[in-house]
């Protein structure tokens, strides 16, 4: 960073800053991760100051002769790393791929069944305070109480009864597979639509560790970081007879030229999600969650709906008597990144909880595997344990550097 160190010091420092804390800290926030060097130098190419509304062959702009192959090889991985019948990859974040995928196939006022959010779905699914819950009839379906876990019985029910144009399928905290061919039955049952967003286990699903949806959804949106381990960004997948509503929804619909630089990062991503390494990676990832919830449920505290399948897992402090808030402030002091997350029943508020959520992608990226998840745990178990012992999370500090220095970030990068 030669050049941002002379021109402007201070973003200099921060950047620095941020480097340092990445490389220092234990990440165990489940939508994050680390993309390679070649993602990176793609994002911060020279295509950033090209415009280029419209698609290869018909933009609105001359000059598109590179970023036009660029795109079109990032949607033709992406369609042989899916199996799916077309892609766009111009979307620049999850909740605009969200917004683009229901203004192609609704219309303001239809009804969308999406997961309760305070039971692990995301605010683009329906919450009143999103668009999504602004725009359209929301009806909301929740997990089981008894085991914490989606109920597709009721599910059917709630669809039957209310009809919807529209079910949407996926979250983010949920620790649990998600059985897309009986979402699919219900949906043939009252005649709806499904709309699958696997922003957080894209990477799982690409590698063969969870099931797939593209089989089984008219539409299938997700961001390309999380465990996909791309850039910031995201794609819509559909069926080919969607093609054109999706493309349209998205240009001119919802955004204005893509960002090409960024989507030129998603084909370098999705060529590197083709590899065998990678696929190792994302089981793996499974491997190293699974192991963090049987260390903790060794150290007897309480998971939602009792463990995980995926790549995260919902930890209730409800018995030790902290919150979530609490918890990850003193996590990250002690050098664990996590968040606070509301669990099932919650009887606090979002902006509180009673639950943390802890994820394995970045840790794994790093190289840890099961030895090093069961010292994690560990560390987060004495934290918990010592919440208000200031010592005691100093010297979890100083183990979390410990660990972190044996697996070295960037190490190349300056």
């Amino acid at each position: 960073m030669n050049q941002l160190d002379r021109v402007d010091p201070e973003i200099a420092a921060i950047l620095h800053g941020e480097l340092e804390r990445q490389r220092n800290n234990l990440i165990l926030i489940a939508s994050e991760n680390y993309a390679s060097r070649a993602v990176m130098e793609a994002q911060g190419s020279v295509m950033t100051n090209k415009y280029a509304e419209g698609y290869p062959g018909k933009r609105y702009y001359r000059g598109t002769s590179c970023v036009d192959i660029a795109e079109c090889l990032a949607r033709d991985r992406c369609k042989a790393l899916f199996g799916a019948e077309h892609v766009n990859v111009q979307a620049h974040s999850g909740t605009q791929a969200n917004m683009a995928a229901y203004f192609a196939v609704l219309k303001h006022g239809d009804t969308i069944m999406g997961m309760n959010l305070a039971h692990g779905g995301h605010l683009s699914h329906g919450s009143p305070i999103n668009f999504s819950g602004k725009m359209y009839k929301i009806v909301p379906y929740s997990v089981r109480q008894d085991t914490e876990t989606l109920d597709y019985s009721d599910m059917a029910d709630i669809a039957r009864k209310s009809k919807p144009n529209l079910i949407v399928v996926g979250a983010s905290a949920y620790p649990r597979i998600i059985d897309f061919k009986v979402v699919r039955e219900i949906a043939d049952e009252v005649g709806a639509l499904i709309m699958a967003d696997i922003a957080h286990i894209a990477g799982l699903v690409a590698a063969g560790a969870h099931p797939s949806p593209v089989p089984y959804c008219e539409i299938v949106t997700t961001t390309t970081h999380k465990t996909l381990r791309g850039p910031r960004g995201a794609i819509i997948i559909c069926k080919e007879e969607l093609a054109q509503a999706i493309d349209r929804a998205v240009f001119p619909g919802t955004q204005g030229g893509p960002f090409m630089n960024s989507i030129a990062a998603k084909a370098v991503c999705f060529k590197e999600a083709m590899t065998q390494e990678f696929k190792d990676y994302q089981f793996q990832v499974v491997t190293n969650a699974k192991t963090i919830a049987k260390r903790l449920l060794e150290n007897n505290f309480e998971l939602v709906s009792g463990g995980t399948d995926n790549h995260l897992l919902l930890v209730k402090l409800l018995k030790e008597g902290i919150t979530g808030r609490e918890a990850d402030e003193t996590m990250e002091r002690a050098g664990i990144t996590l968040n606070k997350n509301m669990i099932p029943f919650d009887p606090a508020t979002p902006f509180v909880t009673s639950g943390i959520r802890i994820g394995t992608p970045a840790v794994t990226t790093r190289g840890m595997k099961e030895k090093e998840m069961v010292e994690i745990a560990d560390l987060i178990t004495v934290v918990l344990r010592n919440i208000k012992d200031e010592n005691t999370i100093k010297d979890i500090r100083s183990k979390v550097l410990d660990l972190c220095s044996k697996f070295p970030l960037y190490p190349d990068l300056t």
